[in-house]
């Protein structure tokens, strides 16, 4: 059995998805149970699904069963600012699917966040040596870092574990995320609505309005990659997860009217206030690490996957 947590959300469900094209689908969910209808789950095959709150009882009485934890689920929002959520559901729960993942020797991949990278003055370098010198801008990165240290000062650790940094990752299944979804998804309801989209004005002076840029990374790409390290032996670490290049929000909104054929209009609009301090005006991940672990699969195109995206997915309202 392959474990799956934050199943109902948008990675989590990608990844049963996934899992099952290839062929899996004695799959355990885990997530909290008001999202247990969630459409993203909609004709998904899995063996059972466990409300979050009692699923770590039921996986260390099940521990032996388990071939491997894929461990997704996680408060996400960075607009939340209660230390208590995250420390409960990001920190000390991660801590305790490690430690029955150790025990047990369950081959463990989970997920972190290239939040922990805060504003970059430390860059975006995987290296273990740097992660501690980190700085995040919000509790949510905090978390993630949290975990990160904690995980690199574990003595006792599965055979097999790997940490993900998640850099902006955008695809089929945030349907539910509301503000939090990608920049992708707001772009093509904005544009579709209204014909044009609103991006922040910059707010630093060294940056001109729309050329803020991100690490932004396709869905399948993180699949393919999540998917690797289960069928292959990879060397244990903390690693990026993103394409390597960073873009401007304006070529983001560029090829959204693209994909959609509609001529470009763009309206820049006030950051709001609870994001001002601590937005991240660049991101971008280096990927050696991971191409150096052996993995050789290229990451899409950022203009081949925002097509594929608008076109295949959002313009229909298809699930993947």
């Amino acid at each position: 059995m392959i474990v799956v947590t934050g199943a109902a959300g948008f990675i989590g469900s990608c990844l049963v998805s996934y899992l099952n094209h290839r062929g899996h689908d004695n799959l355990i969910l885990a997530d909290a149970l008001s999202k247990k209808e969630t459409p993203n789950l909609y004709g998904k095959k899995f063996s059972a699904y466990f409300d979050r709150r009692i699923f770590l009882n039921w996986l260390e009485s099940n521990a032996s069963q388990i071939e491997f934890v894929f461990h997704i689920g996680a408060r996400t929002d960075t607009t939340e600012f209660d230390e208590q959520i995250f420390e409960e559901l990001n920190v000390n729960y991660s801590k305790r699917i490690w430690k029955i993942c150790t025990d047990y020797d369950i081959p463990l991949v989970y997920a972190s966040s290239a939040a922990t990278y805060g504003s970059g003055e430390f860059g975006y370098s995987d290296d273990h040596s740097k992660i501690s010198l980190l700085q995040p801008l919000n509790p949510y990165g905090w978390s993630k870092q949290y975990m990160d240290q904690w995980v690199l000062t574990q003595d006792a650790h599965p055979s097999r574990w790997a940490g993900f940094k998640f850099f902006n990752v955008f695809g089929p299944n945030e349907y539910h995320k509301g503000r939090m979804a990608s920049v992708i998804f707001h772009a093509c309801n904005q544009i579709l609505l209204s014909g044009k989209m609103k991006l922040f004005r910059s707010n630093d002076p060294s940056i001109k309005d729309g050329e803020q840029k991100r690490d932004f990374i396709y869905v399948i790409d993180v699949l393919e990659v999540l998917y690797d390290f289960y069928i292959s032996s990879r060397p244990n670490g903390i690693y990026n997860m993103g394409s390597g290049e960073a873009h401007t929000f304006k070529d983001l909104v560029h090829f959204t009217f693209e994909s959609l054929e509609i001529p470009e209009q763009i309206e820049y609009i006030d950051m709001p206030s609870d994001l001002m301090k601590t937005y991240q005006n660049y991101t971008c991940a280096d990927m050696q690490k991971l191409y150096q672990s052996g993995y050789n699969r290229p990451m899409s195109p950022f203009r081949d996957s925002v097509h594929a995206y608008v076109k295949y997915f959002l313009k229909n309202q298809r699930y993947y």
